[in-house]
């Protein structure tokens, strides 16, 4: 591979300066509050610009990595080498008659708010999700009963080879926290959500019973990961969990809640070390009492320390 300086020098030929910095420290970028540094951390504005980068990434074989907004990862203390993609800038929300077209670094939040004032329903499970357009499409993002797929209609990627390419939902091949994206390099650039007519007091209401919901039963007031692993078949991962008396358990700074087991906080400067290894430790102590298989839901990335 070329020098970074050579690597950059060519990134900023279409790429504005102060959108591509080195070494700059995940931590800074991820819920969980923890992770080494991005060797090169690219925010492009336009669709044109991850093309050119992935262009030059190819052409100088250079490892990519696309990045939301940090809710659902765990990026390692080693960091991440190669080029990392945030593609926050990327967050315009528009709407025509009852489809809602968002790009993919519009926070599920932000549409969910669009939905609202256009009196459009079907979104509502989405307001309390804390996660972008393109990373719930890479999971199939789901909470309280719907997920994603139920709305989705269709979205625009890039391919690894910088080619364009419009999906329908079947295409994806969504599932239960899963579907095409975590098989094929492709990059999510924008989608169409479909939805239906109804009235703005009673989505407002639905959205404000489910923010409730959540907030008496999520840790929101520490950094974490969301919920850290996957519903095991007829059961529930944070059930299993305080059923094997792991709740407030520790390591380092990194802790299964104890307002629900099903997620791991930051409560003391943990490192991303802290978090696997407590994620480790809790799926060996949950195979050993109840023979289960835990499945993280969190994804986990980027390079040892």
């Amino acid at each position: 591979m070329k020098s970074y300086l050579e690597l950059r020098n060519r990134i900023i030929e279409r790429v504005p300066l102060e959108n591509v910095k080195f070494f700059e420290p995940i931590k800074n970028h991820t819920y969980t509050k923890v992770g080494g540094k991005a060797d090169i951390f690219i925010t492009p504005s336009t669709y044109e610009e991850i093309q050119f980068v992935l262009h030059i990434a190819y052409e100088l074989n250079v490892p990519v990595t696309i990045l939301g907004n940090g809710s659902n990862v765990i990026v390692k203390d080693g960091g991440i080498r190669g080029i990392t993609l945030n593609l926050k800038r990327l967050k315009q929300i528009s709407s025509l008659n009852n489809v809602i077209t968002a790009q993919s670094g519009a926070t599920l939040f932000d549409v969910s708010q669009k939905a609202l004032v256009n009196e459009l329903s079907g979104f509502e499970f989405a307001c309390g999700i804390p996660g972008t357009v393109g990373g719930s499409l890479y999971m199939n993002a789901g909470a309280y009963g719907g997920q994603i797929s139920d709305v989705l209609e269709r979205a625009l990627i890039l391919t690894e080879d910088g080619e364009f390419l419009t999906l329908s939902k079947k295409d994806m091949l969504l599932s239960y926290r899963k579907g095409i994206f975590s098989e094929r390099k492709y990059i999510v650039l924008e989608a169409d959500f479909h939805l239906e007519q109804s009235n703005y007091l009673q989505i407002k209401e639905k959205m404000e019973e489910l923010k409730l919901a959540r907030e008496m039963k999520q840790p929101l007031e520490y950094p974490s990961c969301g919920s850290v692993f996957k519903r095991p078949p007829n059961q529930y991962a944070g059930k299993l969990i305080q059923d094997a008396g792991l709740q407030g358990i520790r390591i380092g700074g990194a802790e299964v809640s104890k307002k629900h087991a099903g997620f791991i906080i930051n409560v003391n400067e943990a490192t991303a070390n802290d978090y696997i290894n407590l994620i480790d430790h809790v799926k060996k102590a949950v195979k050993e009492k109840f023979e289960v298989e835990l499945e993280t839901e969190v994804i986990i990335i980027g390079e040892e320390n």
